[in-house]
């Protein structure tokens, strides 16, 4: 098997929709410009002894411990195109509850709902229409590089927290406000984090490809509270680039969720796809 046909196995996104929106974090609600304010800085080191792992590490700890309202893309780039799914909705990290709507703008995938309720995740389905899959949260393994099972934002915070060789980049702005930006790398073991096995083993195929690395990064930036406002997680790979964002904002808002009732559920042990991950 080539390099390449190695590397799509292991992405295994199969969701290339050929979109021309970017779908990054230059576009859209959130932009950036040079600039900013030092109180970001010094608000995102108190109580930290300064280090820029530590003070991103403070800052997921700080998300984890609230509640906040998500906006997310995932966004794959490679050969055929340009493919971009987005995410949305409240999510109570301290209470691990929460809402998504997930959704490709162009509209080549139907739209899904998932609702979050501690140790189970509800997906709704298409057919039949109104019905729900019900799934343990422990048992959502992911299908594709950097893709969280069933799109779980604390999944990704999990990630952006074992971040190494952490680097202060400076102060900027997302949507006027002041941030404070670090930046640094994954290791193997988190990049494949909650990977399905057989996708996993693959991915080890083509880390062993490619000498024993595969280049990922993750870029965290950290508001006056020091709170994460945004975290991006990116892989570069030769026929395939992915890079997973989220915004958080609206800290400790209530989330209220309705659990769907159990005559419109169906348990699953498995679930796969484009949309769920």
């Amino acid at each position: 098997m080539s390099l390449a046909a190695v590397l799509l196995l292991a992405l295994g996104t199969g969701c290339s929709s050929g979109s021309s929106g970017s779908g990054s974090s230059e576009k859209g609600r959130v932009t950036e410009k040079p600039g900013g304010r030092a109180g970001a800085k010094a608000s995102a080191t108190k109580g930290t002894d300064g280090r820029p792992v530590d003070i991103v590490r403070a800052a997921v700890a700080k998300a984890r411990a609230t509640s906040a309202r998500i906006d997310g893309t995932v966004v794959v780039r490679g050969g055929d195109g340009e493919s971009v799914l987005s995410l949305a909705g409240p999510f109570d990290l301290a209470a691990d509850r929460g809402r998504l709507s997930v959704d490709f703008p162009d509209g080549a995938v139907d739209h899904m709902d998932e609702v979050f309720d501690e140790v189970k995740v509800y997906l709704s389905q298409a057919v039949p229409q109104g019905h729900w899959a019900v799934i343990d949260r422990a048992k959502a393994r992911a299908h594709s590089l950097l893709r969280a099972p069933l799109n779980d934002p604390e999944h990704v915070l999990r990630q952006a927290s074992a971040i190494r060789d952490v680097s202060d980049r400076g102060t900027t702005t997302i949507d006027g406000r002041p941030v404070h930006l670090f930046g640094g790398t994954l290791d193997h073991r988190t990049l494949t984090l909650g990977l399905a096995d057989e996708h996993r083993e693959r991915l080890d195929t083509a880390r062993e490809a490619m000498g024993g690395g595969l280049p990922a990064s993750a870029l965290v930036w950290v508001d006056e509270a020091g709170r994460p406002a945004r975290v991006e997680l990116s892989a570069t790979l030769p026929t395939e680039s992915v890079v997973v964002t989220l915004n958080l904002t609206d800290f400790g808002t209530s989330v209220k969720v309705t659990v769907p009732d159990a005559s419109r559920t169906t348990p699953t042990d498995s679930v796969s796809g484009v949309l769920p991950g």
